[in-house]
């Protein structure tokens, strides 16, 4: 919770950076933009006071998208900063469709500008330098606490960036003489801009889709829990991504005759190597399985075998006059291929019963039993 909490605040300051330089570059774009009659300076200076409005969004959704999970929310709150990333994004393209459609008129009517003279042009490329430092100073942050919406956010300045790159190609020209590039500079921001928010949206919409990890992610997940000493197999292994973490679940196969807590020490152990193969894994669902079921994906809505009580109280219906039932002191069950293994202790049979006739008269007792897998018998105490 430490640990997330000091991400949190490391999103609001560089977020909180970026909108203060905004603001700066954003005012002077504008200016300069009226002054000299820029479309293409005042479109970018728009687009820079956009960012403002994204980065107060921003500091919203990292405060509540990175609080701890609640009854309500039992897996967290990260699809608040998923769905911010997607209004984000919508923003972007909203923003490039106005600055491209203004612009593709007045390059239709004819319009042009005249020379902007030098001081638009420093006030352009100092705008450049300023907004492709927050570009990098976020991206930093961003790839240190992984928040995919940080990210996105250092990609928006770098839009503005690349959309100042293009004014400031326009603005030379017009300062040349050709007045008419300043409406096509600010044509290539709004497609610059908008190809930004398309992929936002295509990434945001494919994780609300629960759309896997890569492939070659899958692949070292499942390479690792099968280094796992006890692990048979892996399969139905499924992924998905939650803001900056990945979840999973996975299927397990350990040896059919463990006990059950030891094969759950063996499923955290799986966890524990994932973890460590993989960091921004946030949460590890494994299935224990004791034989191979991959496909059988109806297992479990099929009528199924009888569970003990109902096993107990066949077995006794059929076995109640033999020894060895009634010296049993424990019974072991084993639901393995569609059948069920029964191992059963008992106490020391008298002398003129050897354990081979006793085990044959239980099997002979319990022919009707179409489920009665394998029967062994042990004497002793049971599993204690």
């Amino acid at each position: 919770m430490t640990e997330r909490a000091a991400q949190t605040r490391e999103a609001h300051k560089a977020t909180l950076i970026g909108a203060g330089v905004d603001f700066l570059v954003g005012m002077a774009k504008l200016v300069a933009g009226s002054l000299v009659g820029s479309a293409a300076l005042i479109a970018d200076g728009i687009h820079s006071f956009s960012d403002i409005v994204t980065d107060v969004f921003v500091v919203a959704a990292t405060h509540f998208g990175r609080q701890a999970p609640d009854r309500d929310h039992p897996y967290g709150h990260g699809r608040i900063e998923t769905l911010a990333t997607l209004w984000l994004g919508g923003v972007l393209i909203f923003v490039a469709g106005a600055i491209a459609w203004a612009s593709l008129g007045r390059l239709y009517a004819g319009e042009s500008v005249p020379a902007p003279g030098g001081w638009a042009i420093a006030i352009a490329a100092i705008a450049l330098l300023a907004k492709e430092g927050i570009y990098h100073y976020t991206m930093r942050v961003a790839r240190r606490i992984e928040s995919r919406l940080l990210e996105a956010n250092a990609w928006h300045s770098r839009s503005d960036a690349l959309s100042t790159l293009v004014v400031l190609i326009g603005l030379l020209a017009a300062q040349f003489g050709f007045g008419w590039m300043d409406a096509v500079a600010a044509v290539v921001v709004g497609i610059m801009v908008g190809q930004v928010g398309g992929r936002l949206l295509w990434e945001s919409s494919q994780e609300l889709i629960d759309t896997a990890l890569p492939a070659a992610d899958q692949a070292l997940l499942k390479d690792t829990a099968e280094t796992v000493p006890g692990v048979r197999g892996v399969h139905e292994l499924r992924t998905r991504r939650v803001a900056g973490d990945a979840l999973l679940d996975l299927h397990i196969v350990v040896p059919p005759r463990v006990t059950v807590s030891e094969a759950h020490e063996i499923g955290n152990a799986v966890s524990r190597r994932l973890r460590e193969a993989m960091p921004s894994l946030a949460d590890v669902t494994f299935h224990i399985d004791p034989e191979d079921d991959e496909g059988q994906t109806a297992h479990s809505r099929r009528p199924g075998l009888p569970l003990r009580d109902d096993v107990e109280a066949l077995l006794d219906a059929a076995w109640h006059a033999l020894p060895a039932w009634r010296a049993r002191v424990d019974l072991d069950l084993h639901y393995l291929d569609d059948r069920i293994d029964v191992a059963l202790y008992h106490a020391p049979l008298s002398d003129d019963l050897d354990p081979d006739t006793a085990a044959a008269d239980l099997r002979r007792a319990a022919g009707d039993l179409a489920w009665m897998g394998r029967l062994r018998l042990w004497q002793g105490p049971g599993r204690g």
